[in-house]
């Protein structure tokens, strides 16, 4: 982010942001090196999916043995409650919010409230209710120099929308799409994007030569979905890829 050639690093559900907050983790815990996972800081979280929190016990894991300071969780009130509750409870995993002790453990929660601003090292986000099936964020994350916009999982929504048009030195929006138009039903079902609502959504932000980059797309549909939103013409549209990485 910025003009320091920061970068923004995809990996499945997750992305690792200047080395240092990942925004979910999918896979990405697993991927990174253990030095890469040491230098995390900050874990953001979107929403309690599996597939947007199922690194998280292995990093934590990872860190466990030798930490100086906690791997601070930031996410609102649902999702912190959600990984007490079903993941870190003493059953599925353990509850590292109180491993080694409450006072000195090795995870922090950090609970967020929709729409209000936080800061997480040198960044600021904010996070936006989006319309999902479970209580989700989509986020604006800023620097002193830019900012991106994150949908998080998301169907037809409004907010997020609003903010980014009026968020300055706005650099990039990464938004999803789950399905092909021809699963539009399913996407409606399950609260994702199709290619033509992605296109939609994308419009409301008013800003049609922002970089835009399409995420989440599901592996059996990619080529189609990929193919079905080149077909609008969007001027700077990108497709990621796992493990890409890119400077906003």
């Amino acid at each position: 982010m910025g003009g320091t050639e920061r970068s923004v690093r995809q990996e499945s559900c997750g992305f690792l942001i200047d080395d240092s907050v990942l925004l979910d983790a999918g896979t990405i815990g697993a991927r990174l090196t253990l030095a890469e996972q040491q230098r995390v800081r900050f874990v953001l979280l979107s929403h309690l999916h599996f597939d947007h929190i199922k690194g998280l016990p292995t990093l934590v894991d990872n860190l466990a043995e030798e930490f100086t300071d906690p791997l601070i969780v930031a996410a609102t009130e649902p999702v912190i409650q959600g990984l007490m509750d079903h993941v870190f409870n003493d059953k599925v995993y353990p509850n590292f919010f109180k491993v080694p002790d409450k006072k000195h453990a090795v995870l922090q929660a950090l609970v967020l409230e929709p729409g209000k601003p936080v800061t997480l090292g040198h960044l600021e986000v904010i996070p936006i209710p989006v319309n999902h099936t479970v209580p989700t964020v989509g986020y604006i994350v800023k620097d002193r120099g830019a900012a991106l916009l994150y949908s998080g999982d998301t169907h037809e929504t409004e907010e997020i929308w609003h903010l980014g048009r009026t968020t300055p030195n706005l650099k990039a929006a990464f938004i999803e799409s789950s399905f092909p138009d021809t699963l539009e039903g399913l996407a409606k079902k399950s609260k994702h994007l199709t290619p033509s609502l992605f296109f939609k959504e994308f419009q409301k932000l008013g800003r049609p030569d922002l970089p835009v980059y399409a995420y989440h797309m599901k592996p059996a549909f990619q080529t189609q979905i990929e193919a079905e939103i080149s077909r609008f013409g969007i001027e700077r549209i990108s497709f990621l890829e796992e493990g890409q990485v890119m400077a906003v």
